[in-house]
């Protein structure tokens, strides 16, 4: 998993409120069990019309948004089914941090494991970030992992909470494998003990 230290990138304003799975990722995309690929049906409903060509409204397909890699979102942010699809999609597309006052917990969990960001802020933080957001082209924002920190286009900053083993596993890069992998030593010492004291097994 690639590691998460400081980034700064355009950020979407979404300001809708139990934006689920679903509307990240459509149950009809969900049959492929790779990563890759996924980024061009994010938010298919919403991002598309009916002949398949861009919904010009939607945020993602303006011109100051198509390279976002962080979405402002309202409240309940990847509520629904607990498809993993979802935290990869967003990551496919670009997105690697989402700013919200609250997340469902699976999707959460996910968007950590997966190497993706999820930051909780409280409702005034939510609302001076949505509108640097909002500030199209200008809607630059920094956020500093390590210090735990968002800064924004006019230079103010803001602190965010975050659970100290997920930030660890971020800043180092660690998923579930890359954490067990870290034990291997102490796996391999288990094992070779097993074999002496259980030759059964």
């Amino acid at each position: 998993m690639k590691k998460f230290e400081t980034l700064t990138g355009v950020a979407a304003p979404m300001p809708i409120r139990n934006i689920d799975t679903d509307m990240i990722i459509p149950k009809q995309f969900l049959k492929t069990i790779k990563r890759e690929g996924l980024g061009v049906h994010l938010f298919d409903e919403m991002r598309y019309l009916d002949d398949g060509t861009e919904n010009p409204d939607f945020v993602l397909n303006k011109s100051a948004y198509k390279g976002a890699s962080i979405i402002v979102a309202a409240d309940n942010f990847g509520c629904g089914s607990s498809r993993e699809h979802a935290p990869w999609a967003l990551q496919d597309f670009g997105i690697q941090v989402i700013i919200s006052t609250s997340f469902a917990d699976i999707f959460y969990n996910n968007s950590f494991k997966n190497g993706m960001l999820p930051i909780r802020v409280n409702e005034d933080t939510l609302a001076k970030l949505m509108d640097d957001a909002e500030r199209g082209q200008n809607a630059t924002l920094t956020i500093d992992l390590k210090n735990q920190t968002i800064s924004g286009p006019d230079g103010g900053t803001v602190n965010f909470e975050i659970d100290p083993f997920r930030k660890q596993c971020l800043l180092e890069g660690l998923d579930d494998i890359g954490l067990t992998k870290k034990k291997s030593d102490k796996i391999s010492d288990f094992e070779a003990k097993r074999k002496t004291t259980q030759p059964w097994l």
